[in-house]
C-alpha cells in the first residue's frame, strides 16, 4: 500500500507544497511538469467512482464516433465535487503568474483576472458557459488523438491532467504524449507515465520558446498512447469554460 501519510490535509496545502519553482522551469523548459502526489489512492478512487453517477455530467463523449481516438469521457456539470473545485481554484491562482509571464514574452494580451471566478464570468460573457472539467475512461485498445482543448476565443494557456489509477498495476500502456512544432525544425515529442494521485501541467496551445529574435510561439498537442491492458482513469482541469 502506498504511503500517504506525508500528505497535507488540504488541497490548497498539497498544491502549494508542489515545488513551484522546479515546476515553472519545467513549464518554461518543456511545456509540461510532472507534479508530486496531489491525491491519496481512496481519494482517487472516490473520483474514478463518480463516472457511474450521470447526474454529475452534462454530455458524454464517445472518442471513437467523433474519430477523436478510442475510449470515453465525460465533461462535469457546473456542480462540481468539492475536491475538483478545490483543485481547480488553487491550481488557477499559482499558474496564473507563468500565464501572463508567457504572454509578456510573445507580446500577446494576458486577460486573466486574479481570481477563477472572474475569468469564468468573463468565459460566460463571451458565450463559453458550459463545463469542460473532464473524467476520462480508456481501456485495452484505447487511446486519444493528439489534440487541444481550445473551446472558444478564451482561452487559458496551462492546464492540470490527474492520473486516477496506478500505472503498472491497474493498467498498462496509456501514456501522456506531446508534440511541440519548433521554429523552422522538425516536431519533437515527449511521453510521461503518470503516477496515480499525480498530476502533469501542460500547455494547452503553445507556448513561448527563445529564439534569435526574442521570443518565438511553439505550438503543442497532446494526447494518449493505447492502454494496453487494464482500465486507465484521469481528471482533467481546464481553467476556461467552452461554448
Amino acid at each position: 500500500m502506498t504511503d500517504t501519510t506525508h500528505l497535507a490535509s488540504r488541497i490548497e496545502d498539497r498544491v502549494t507544497a508542489a515545488g513551484w519553482d522546479a515546476l515553472t522551469e519545467e513549464l518554461d523548459e518543456h511545456g509540461n511538469a510532472l507534479t508530486g502526489r496531489l491525491l491519496t489512492p481512496d481519494e482517487c478512487h472516490r473520483i474514478t467512482a463518480l463516472y457511474d453517477d450521470h447526474d454529475r455530467f452534462r454530455t458524454t463523449v464517445d472518442m471513437a464516433r467523433h474519430r477523436f481516438g478510442s475510449g470515453q469521457y465525460r465533461y462535469f456539470t457546473h456542480d462540481l465535487p468539492d475536491v475538483v473545485e478545490e483543485l481547480r481554484e488553487v491550481f488557477y491562482r499559482r499558474l496564473l503568474p507563468i500565464a501572463r509571464d508567457w504572454a509578456a514574452k510573445l507580446g500577446q494580451s494576458a486577460p486573466w483576472p486574479d481570481s477563477l471566478e472572474e475569468w469564468v464570468a468573463m468565459c460566460h460573457a463571451a458565450g463559453q458557459a458550459r463545463s469542460a472539467q473532464i473524467l476520462l475512461r480508456y481501456g485495452p485498445g484505447d487511446w486519444n488523438a493528439l489534440h487541444r482543448d481550445v473551446f472558444g476565443d478564451m482561452l487559458f494557456p496551462l492546464q492540470v491532467v490527474i492520473g486516477l489509477d496506478e500505472p503498472g498495476a491497474d493498467f498498462t500502456g496509456g501514456e501522456f504524449i506531446m508534440t511541440e512544432q519548433r521554429p523552422r525544425a522538425q516536431s519533437r515529442g515527449s511521453s510521461t507515465t503518470i503516477p496515480q494521485g499525480h498530476g502533469l501541467i501542460f500547455t494547452t496551445r503553445d507556448r513561448p520558446v527563445a529564439s534569435k529574435r526574442g521570443w518565438s510561439t511553439a505550438p503543442m498537442r497532446h494526447g494518449v498512447s493505447t492502454v494496453r491492458s487494464g482500465r486507465r482513469h484521469t481528471l482533467g482541469l481546464v481553467f476556461h469554460d467552452a461554448a
